[in-house]
C-alpha cells in the first residue's frame, strides 16, 4: 500500500507537470513575442494563482467529476504561472547584443529562438519548472477531496481515525518527496547557470 500511494501521488504530479510544460512554455514564448497576448496570459495566470488550490479543484470537479483528471487539471492550472513567467523573463533578459549578432548572421526568428534564445534562457525557465514541481507535490495532497488519491488520502484517513502512524507516514513521505525533488532540481539548476556564464 505504501509504495502504491507514493507512486499514485507522483503519477498525478508527473502528468500535471507535463501538461504545464506543453501549455506553459508556448504561452511564455508567445508573451515574449506579442505584448497583447502577454497582458492577457499574465492576467489569467495571476487570477489562477490567487485561487486557493482546494477551491480550484472544487470548481473543476463541477465539470469533470471527482477523479484523477480533476487533480491533474487543477495542478496544471495552479502551477502555470511560474513556467509562463520564467519563460518570458528568461527570453526577455537576453542581452540585445546577442540577438543582434544572431540577426547579423542571417538567422530567422524561429531558428534564432530555438538555437540561440531558448538555450540561453533555459536556466531561468528551469527555475520556473522547479517551482511548479514543488507546488504540485504539495498541492496534490488536496486531491483526496476530489477522488484523486495520493498521500493526501493517507493523511486524511489518519486524521479521521486519530491514527498517528498514518499521519506521520503521509506527512514525512510528502516532506521527503518535496525535499528530494527540490534538492535534485536545485543541483541541476546550479549546473545550468554555471554553464551559461
Amino acid at each position: 500500500m505504501s509504495i502504491n500511494v507514493i507512486v499514485d501521488h507522483l503519477s498525478v504530479v508527473v502528468a500535471a507537470i507535463c501538461l504545464t510544460l506543453v501549455f506553459g512554455l508556448p504561452c511564455g514564448i508567445l508573451a515574449y513575442f506579442n505584448k497583447t497576448f502577454k497582458i492577457v496570459i499574465f492576467k489569467i495566470t495571476d487570477v489562477l494563482q490567487t485561487i486557493p488550490s482546494l477551491a480550484l479543484l472544487g470548481i473543476i470537479m463541477i465539470f469533470l467529476g471527482g477523479n484523477k483528471l480533476t487533480v491533474v487539471v487543477g495542478l496544471f492550472l495552479y502551477s502555470l504561472l511560474p513556467v509562463v513567467r520564467n519563460t518570458y523573463t528568461g527570453l526577455s533578459g537576453i542581452d540585445p547584443a546577442v540577438k543582434e549578432a544572431a540577426k547579423g548572421m542571417g538567422m530567422g526568428k524561429l531558428y534564432q529562438l530555438i538555437h540561440v534564445e531558448l538555450p540561453i534562457a533555459f536556466p531561468v525557465i528551469f527555475t520556473g519548472i522547479r517551482i511548479a514541481v514543488i507546488n504540485q507535490i504539495s498541492a496534490a495532497v488536496f486531491g483526496t477531496f476530489v477522488g484523486g488519491g495520493g498521500l493526501g488520502t493517507v493523511i486524511y484517513r489518519g486524521m479521521a481515525n486519530m491514527n498517528m502512524k498514518l499521519i506521520l507516514f503521509g506527512t514525512v513521505s510528502l516532506m521527503i518527496m518535496a525535499v528530494f525533488f527540490d534538492t535534485l532540481m536545485g543541483f541541476i539548476e546550479k549546473r545550468l547557470y554555471a554553464r551559461t556564464r
